[in-house]
């Protein structure tokens, strides 16, 4: 007579801070619910952008929730290096073998380096394979900059798009942003965007030269961190103005 089967594990989207790479850090407890660390503290295997990143965080939230099992005992496993790249989004890759832990009755946590997995960064092809092996799937409650950014926009929160990252080249950004400023302007859609930190500014500075004067522009940079502020101003205003410091992760928005 076999065995019973065990009990599938569930897949837990787990939120991290957004003060990744950031010298400053948030007091985790300020920025994070308690019950999305008991969560986290309890889990025995992870899925992961980056390792490294994963281990500084448990460490962060060892300090309030005791981990439940040792640091080597943890399983972490990484999603690969051209899913970083690319993203998994348009389903080519297979993450189904990641998740036999949880096909064995282990409860799995899925994390990125900063915010909710699966939004602007890697993690939805393992969602996905989750819904086709039929394990349940629980999002925690935590900080994303996408939303937080768009509620201090004072844009549309009603109709809006994130789009990325805008091209590196000079012409084609210059293109994309006259495309997204026009489909903004139009349709009322508030349309968002990040950059990698050392490139905000040339990306700030390509906006005001592209985009119409009448077109409002936010920027979020440092949510959640003490030094962390939002404004949303003209961009005729904007060219007014003392060029802000975008050192820290910052999120873009267009529109009217």
């Amino acid at each position: 007579m076999n065995a019973t089967a065990p009990q599938p594990g569930r897949l837990y989207l787990v939120p991290a801070p957004l003060d990744f790479g950031c010298e400053a850090q948030a007091p985790l407890a300020d920025v994070m619910p308690a019950g999305t660390l008991a969560v986290a503290a309890r889990l025995p295997c992870w899925i992961s952008e980056n390792a490294r990143s994963t281990r500084a965080y448990l460490k962060r939230v060892n300090d309030s929730h005791p981990l439940a099992l040792p640091f080597q005992a943890l399983q972490i496993q990484e999603l690969p290096r051209q899913v970083h790249k690319k993203g998994d989004h348009a389903g080519q890759f297979d993450a189904r073998p990641l998740l036999q832990v949880a096909l064995q009755g282990q409860d799995v946590g899925l994390v990125s380096e900063a915010g909710m997995p699966a939004i602007a960064d890697p993690g939805s092809s393992v969602v996905k394979a989750a819904h086709e092996l039929g394990l349940e799937v629980r999002p925690l409650t935590g900080p994303i900059s996408l939303t937080l950014a768009l509620a201090a926009s004072g844009l549309n929160g009603q109709n809006f798009a994130f789009v990325g990252y805008l091209p590196q080249d000079a012409s084609e950004r210059g293109e994309r942003i006259r495309q997204l400023d026009n489909l903004a302007l139009k349709s009322g859609q508030t349309q968002l965007f990040i950059e990698t930190p050392y490139r905000n500014a040339a990306l700030f500075g390509a906006l005001l030269q592209h985009l119409q004067g009448h077109s409002r522009l936010a920027l979020s940079c440092g949510l959640t961190l003490e030094q962390g502020w939002s404004r949303c101003l003209s961009v005729q205003r904007w060219k007014k103005e003392t060029p802000p410091q975008l050192s820290l992760p910052t999120v873009f928005a267009i529109g009217r």
